[in-house]
């Protein structure tokens, strides 16, 4: 979790840079899911597309591991400040997560190391299928961001 704050609206501040640089991953990522799976692009592309698709894992890996070990632990944390009922649906939409979780690793086990040339004939399916995937959870993340870092309405004096 991020440092202790010197109030609420530096906590939210710092969570908002936290997800805001998140987001930016998120964008990396997409930008190269979509290089991937450009035909044109991969046979012109002097990086061997065995390391192409490596690094893509990594920063598929990189991003996952940052929600689940930063990110919503902090949303989580904020989303205490909005009552038991906006962090019970923000528990809940962290569990709606896991599905999407499970199929991110198995294309990562897949693809983390394709030596085998054979593996990368499939890539184009498994990377329709992992944009849906990642299409969903990007759904649930968004709602999870709304909901928890929604800033803490205060009574005027």
């Amino acid at each position: 979790m991020l440092s202790p704050s010197n109030g609420p609206e530096d906590h939210h501040n710092r969570v908002d840079a936290l997800v805001r640089r998140w987001l930016e991953e998120r964008q990396s990522l997409i930008v190269l899911m979509m290089a991937l799976g450009d035909d044109s692009r991969r046979k012109a592309d002097p990086v061997p597309l065995p390391e192409r698709v490596q690094a893509f894992c990594e920063v598929l890996m990189d991003y996952v591991s940052a929600g689940y070990f930063e990110v919503y632990d902090e949303l989580l944390a904020e989303g205490e400040a909005h009552g038991r009922r906006v962090q019970a649906e923000g528990q809940a939409l962290l569990q709606r997560l896991q599905p999407t979780l499970d199929a991110i690793i198995r294309f990562n086990d897949l693809y983390e190391d394709p030596e085998n040339e054979d593996v990368l004939t499939t890539l184009p399916h498994e990377l329709s299928g992992l944009g849906l995937v990642l299409e969903g959870r990007f759904e649930i993340e968004d709602r999870m961001i709304a909901l928890l870092h929604a800033p803490v309405q205060t009574a005027s004096a």
